[in-house]
């Protein structure tokens, strides 16, 4: 290290050794909410939490300046994800509610996004009890962003991104389809839940390395003649 040099310290797994770690998956319940009947009843079912993990799913486009509105909204408990379809349902208003509760805490990941995109089919929802993991592990140290990163740092297993660009407005998904997208929220809760009570240490993690900083630039004086 030159004197130009800092160092910091982090977490961060790269991305052939991610790559070879085994594939998680989604052990729990499925439960595909595609009707306006079922959503009262996936709803009074949530509302028994007190933490549960979200995420969404869009139907990808390629076509430049071109964009789908949310397809898909996962709440997951630790033993049972609800996915519902929005392309079919809507947002309707127990959703809307749920969303809103303060009272339950709700764990996603670049979560901003997420909260854009359900904007577009309820303006006038106002999402409250949310956590945003991507702040929330710098804590840790772990310096990566993306969700199979950090799930990769703390379990040792790899989550698949292959159904990512799938069609999420199809008109029945497929069973690759709902574990990927059941697996993503729960995968939140259990990342969550773990950081909060098993003690995580950055320095014990085979993945803690240094990582060198430029020092920033030294302060000049102007010096009037």
């Amino acid at each position: 290290m030159n004197e130009n040099e800092s160092v910091k310290y982090h977490v961060s797994i790269p991305k052939d050794e991610l790559s070879r770690l085994p594939a998680e998956s989604f052990q729990g319940e499925i439960v595909v909410v595609d009707s306006s009947e079922l959503v009262e009843d996936a709803v009074n079912e949530l509302l028994k939490e007190t933490i549960i993990g979200f995420d969404t799913e869009t139907k990808p486009n390629f076509k430049k300046g071109c964009h789908n509105r949310v397809a898909l909204l996962q709440l997951s408990t630790y033993t049972k994800c609800f996915l519902f379809r929005l392309c079919k349902i809507g947002l309707p208003q127990p959703l809307q509610d749920f969303l809103q509760n303060e009272k339950i805490t709700k764990i996603g990941l670049s979560i901003h996004d997420d909260f854009h995109n359900l904007k577009l089919l309820a303006p006038s929802v106002k999402p409250a009890g949310f956590i945003d993991l991507q702040p929330f592990v710098k804590q840790f140290l772990i310096s990566d962003n993306s969700l199979s990163r950090i799930h990769g740092i703390l379990f040792g297993k790899r989550i698949s991104k292959s159904q990512q660009l799938s069609n999420w407005e199809a008109p029945d998904l497929k069973p690759n389809q709902c574990m990927y997208a059941a697996l993503d929220a729960y995968a939140c809760l259990h990342i969550y839940s773990y950081l909060n009570h098993n003690g995580f240490k950055p320095e014990a993690s085979k993945y803690y390395k240094q990582l060198l900083l430029p020092s920033p630039p030294a302060e000049t004086k102007n010096i009037n003649p």
